[in-house]
This record gives structure tokens, C-alpha cells and sequence, in this order.
């Protein structure tokens, strides 16, 4: 089946969102929604007016498509790499869970970014139980490492420097996490939409692909993640408010008997969107 997106169409204005979603339709076998195919639209055309799509190099959404195959369609970048997923982990709105055994690997190495100027994030819809140290997405390859990562429940981030952990905080964080580095002396990361700073002085990157769902050999998370990026130094306040509406409207998008967004105020669509993905509904 070969599928065709007019510019425009069901207002899918922008280039890049429809090559991202001729692809994963063509990953689908069937058309999306068109109103997860607007979510998705509105997503990069809100990062290119914010200034920030650029420094996403390598990003999937985890969510929207209507199978696994499509979920691993890269909204940038390479295709990860995929260990252990099935469908069954796969959820349209909250994303792909891992038990602890399960991976992508990014195929994006940890030392591409320069020293000073790089960030991963995650859009965590479950928080891992477990409290011992692993990895959201990132690389750990040892103490005195140039180490890059977001630990799971117990709330760790590294980016580039030798110190094995940094706690920040709190643990079981659920929705969008954050790090970015744009100093040699410090970074910033972002939970529960607040950005705090961490002084930690960089090295040079640790050579090794970046994993989501794995920190490191052995150091998993059992997560449900409906978003990663990786690229250089970001606007976290900007790219966390940009993936939150994404994973509303998706919501939105998603729940049974609600208008057309076309027709729709945007707003109100988000709200709406936002009580779904927290478990309500509108009866």
C-alpha cells in the first residue's frame, strides 16, 4: 500500500511531520488518526517555533502509532535498535513498558554531542519500582567515566562528567525528564516541571551508544516511556511543555467520542486530554 500526504491535508501543514507520518503509517500498514496524526504536527511545529527542534537529533515517540513497529519509527534520527519488545508492551497512549529485561538501543554513541552541549530527556508515563540505581535512557560505563544518563525511581542523573551519581529531585517522578549541559561546571535537569542545577564539572564523553530503558549493561529500568530525546543542549522548560501537550492530545486524540481537533479549542482539547491521561473520563 503506498500512502500519499498532500501538504495541508487535515491540517498536516509541516514536511517533517509527514514524513514521520507516512512512515509510520507505512510501519502500520493503515492510516493514523487524523487527529493523532494533528497531535504530531503541532509537536514539531511547536519545537521549530520555540527554537528547539534542531537540537533534537535523535527522538522517537513511544505512543500514537497504532502498532510496535510504528511506535520505533524515528521522529528523528536513526531507528533504535529493538531488544526483547513485543507488542503486548505496547500501549497507543502511555507508551512501551519493559519488565527490566527490555531495551532500545538509541544507535546514537554518547560522545557525537560535544562536551558542553548536549541532553537526553524521557516522557515517563509509569515510574520503574525498582529503587536500585538503572537508567531511563543513557550510557554508564563506571566511576571516572564521562557518564550520561536518568536514573529510574530514586530520581540519578549524570551528563558528561566522572561523578558515578547525582541525586536530585524526587523519586517516582512520572511525565517529562530532563537533562541538558551547556557549561563545563555544571548542568541542568528537569522533574515535575521544575529545572534545578547540579555543579558538575564535564569530561569527555564516554564512548557507547545510548540505551532507553538501560542505563548500562545490567542496569535496566522497568519504566513505561511514551518519548525520548537525545541531541544537543535544549530549552527544558520549552521541550517539556512541548511533549506533555504532545502526550495530551494524544490522549485526546485517542478517547472515544470527542470532536474533531480540527474543530476543536485547542485549550480545552488539552485539559481534556490531560484529565484522560490521569485516568478520568467525561461521563
Amino acid at each position: 500500500m503506498t500512502l500519499v500526504w498532500a501538504p495541508g491535508y487535515n491540517g498536516i501543514t509541516d514536511p517533517d511531520a509527514q514524513t514521520y507520518i507516512a512512515a509510520v503509517e507505512a510501519a502500520d500498514g493503515q492510516a493514523i488518526e487524523g487527529n493523532v496524526a494533528y497531535a504530531v504536527n503541532d509537536f514539531v511545529v511547536g519545537c521549530k517555533l520555540d527554537g528547539i527542534w534542531d537540537a533534537i537529533k535523535a527522538s522517537c515517540i513511544l505512543a500514537g502509532a497504532r502498532t510496535l513497529s510504528g511506535a520505533l519509527v524515528p521522529l528523528k534520527g536513526t531507528a533504535p535498535a529493538n531488544t526483547n519488545f513485543v507488542s503486548a508492551d505496547y500501549n497507543r497512549e502511555t507508551g512501551l513498558k519493559s519488565d527490566g529485561t527490555k531495551a532500545l538501543d538509541s544507535n546514537r554513541n554518547n560522545n557525537v554531542e560535544p562536551q558542553n552541549n548536549r541532553h537526553l530527556s524521557v516522557w515517563v508515563s509509569e515510574s520503574a519500582t525498582a529503587s536500585a540505581f538503572g537508567g531511563d535512557i543513557g550510557l554508564y560505563t563506571g566511576a571516572g567515566s564521562g557518564n550520561s544518563y536518568i536514573g529510574r525511581s530514586n530520581a540519578l542523573y549524570n551528563l558528561g562528567s566522572s561523578s558515578p551519581l547525582v541525586t536530585g529531585g524526587t523519586s517516582a517522578v512520572t511525565g517529562f525528564r530532563g537533562i541538558t549541559r551547556t557549561l563545563s561546571t555544571s548542568f541542568n535537569y528537569r522533574a515535575a516541571s521544575s529545572t534545578s542545577t547540579i555543579a558538575s564539572t564535564s569530561v569527555t564523553p564516554a564512548s557507547g551508544n545510548i540505551e532507553v530503558f538501560r542505563g548500562g549493561s545490567g542496569l535496566n529500568s522497568n519504566a513505561r516511556l511514551s518519548f525520548y530525546s537525545i541531541g544537543e543542549s535544549i530549552d527544558l522548560e520549552q521541550l517539556d511543555t512541548r511533549t506533555t501537550r504532545l502526550m495530551n492530545l494524544i490522549s485526546y486524540s485517542l478517547a472515544s467520542g470527542l470532536p474533531d481537533l480540527s474543530t476543536m479549542d485547542i485549550d480545552a482539547a488539552l485539559y481534556i486530554g490531560a484529565g484522560y491521561r490521569a485516568g478520568g473520563t467525561l461521563s
